[in-house]
């Protein structure tokens, strides 16, 4: 037994060897040491060969030097196998992306998703990749995919099915495929509004003017937005001001308190000529107007007392008013509704709110102290005024009474949070293909500094 004892010996021993220098070098690249990753990562090319963790080993230390044409050639080398295969097309994904090959990164991810459904980055990046290319039909097949084997759970899967419907319903030209996309749009996410009023416009074209009329106001209950309350007020064709009014007071009532109420009450009663009413409903918005209660009151003052002094008042007062609600996403600000966001590409990203409202949680707002009142100084009479060789003296009047001083207002300013320096973790899943050094945020250099008066006064007499 001495000879198969023997290779039993050489083998565990070859094995042991190839684990160990495995082991050291992964933990030689979390703590980001190169020439001890390339040390150990030769050892176990030597040791371990073509081993699923060997490969996974010299690709990543091929991206911790920076050398991409050597860790694509390994993720090749590990997408060939069966066992390494969703490995593989993950790591030459990740390089497809670091490259700006988009057409790559798709095809390597839909290669994945034929090969397991079941695999959370290849399922969301063909979503991700069809909604960015405006294949509503084709990101429906992938969202039904993705329930199927779940990837997503049911209410993130009714909302997504309702944008994707819409998106798909906006960019099409047969009516009656139109229809159907909105009303089961509707039905999986009533609070939709692009869903709703587009529902809604459909249905009273057709003359069902109660269902239409339903689905409208279940929308405004959700969220109030003002192409719901222009839908529902044409949604019976040919009716007089006065109907429309009278329909938006109904529709402002389901959402008491609600500045789109007030503002769509105003808008139907301008154009009924129902000022008392409009000014009633602009009350207890012009304390603090935004653009659209400053215009509306301009409209207001111009139709309703012709005093074209106060109706540019308040246009002058619109152009320092503050931002109305509208269409945002990863801060960009669209005059309509989109289903993919430009900048990221990310499905469902436009919400209807105050355009930059979401940068104001990572800084603090400080309160500063009132200043001082600062005293206003009048000219003095001769009498008053101290004698001054050469100088002539020039009588000047004397305010009867002085002015009030009008103290500063308290400024407020938010103080901008620290610049956070990139974070590499130490530790890395098996499918992740290590930390991008291009990515690894420098520190900021240290602003120059500037020499003071006396400096540059010194320098010149040197």
């Amino acid at each position: 037994r001495t000879p198969g004892d023997l290779m039993f010996f050489l083998r565990h021993r070859r094995a042991a060897r190839g684990y160990q220098a495995i082991s050291r070098g992964l933990i030689a690249i979390g703590a980001g040491d190169m020439r001890a990753a390339r040390r150990f990562a030769a050892e176990a090319r030597r040791h371990a060969g073509d081993e699923p963790l060997a490969l996974l080993l010299a690709a990543q230390t091929a991206q911790l030097a920076g050398n991409r044409p050597a860790a694509e050639s390994t993720f090749r080398t590990m997408a060939d196998h069966a066992d390494t295969r969703l490995l593989g097309l993950h790591g030459l994904f990740v390089e497809a992306q670091r490259r700006g090959d988009m057409a790559a990164a798709h095809a390597f991810a839909e290669e994945a998703v034929r090969a397991n459904p079941a695999v959370g980055w290849a399922a969301q990046a063909v979503l991700d990749f069809r909604c960015r290319q405006g294949d509503w039909s084709g990101a429906l097949a992938a969202l039904d995919s993705n329930m199927k084997s779940g990837q997503t759970d049911k209410p993130s899967f009714r909302r997504s099915r309702a944008v994707l419907l819409t998106a798909r319903a906006l960019t099409s030209q047969e009516r009656e495929a139109v229809r159907a996309d909105v009303t089961e749009a509707v039905h999986l996410a009533p609070g939709l509004v692009p869903a709703a009023a587009l529902a809604g416009r459909l249905l009273a074209e057709s003359g069902e003017m109660r269902k239409a009329s339903r689905i409208l106001e279940a929308a405004w209950r959700a969220n109030p937005h003002p192409d719901l309350a222009e839908t529902y007020a044409h949604v019976r064709p040919g009716d007089a001001a006065r109907d429309r009014l009278a329909r938006m007071q109904t529709l402002a009532k389901l959402k008491p308190d609600h500045p789109e109420g007030a503002l769509a009450v105003a808008r139907a009663a301008i154009d009924a000529r129902e000022f008392a009413v409009a000014r009633a409903a602009l009350a207890p918005l012009a304390l603090a107007p935004t653009r659209r209660v400053a215009l509306l009151m301009a409209e207001l003052e111009q139709q309703d007392t012709g005093d074209v002094g106060r109706a540019r008042q308040w246009m002058a007062r619109a152009v320092h008013a503050g931002s109305d609600p509208a269409w945002t996403a990863d801060g960009l600000v669209s005059d309509k509704w989109l289903p993919v966001s430009p900048a990221t590409g990310r499905l469902d990203a436009f919400e209807w709110r105050v355009p930059l409202a979401d940068l104001s949680p990572p800084g603090h707002v400080i309160e500063q102290a009132e200043e001082a009142p600062v005293p206003v100084s009048y000219p003095m009479r001769d009498d008053e005024a101290p004698e001054m060789d050469g100088a002539p003296s020039h009588p000047t009047p004397r305010p009867e009474a002085p002015l009030p001083v009008v103290p500063a207002a308290p400024a407020r300013a938010v103080v901008p949070p620290p610049r956070v320096a990139g974070v590499i973790p130490l530790v890395h899943s098996p499918d992740d293909p290590g930390p991008d050094a291009e990515l690894v945020a420098e520190p900021a250099p240290e602003p120059p500094t500037t020499p003071d008066g006396w400096s540059r006064l010194r320098g010149l007499f040197r």
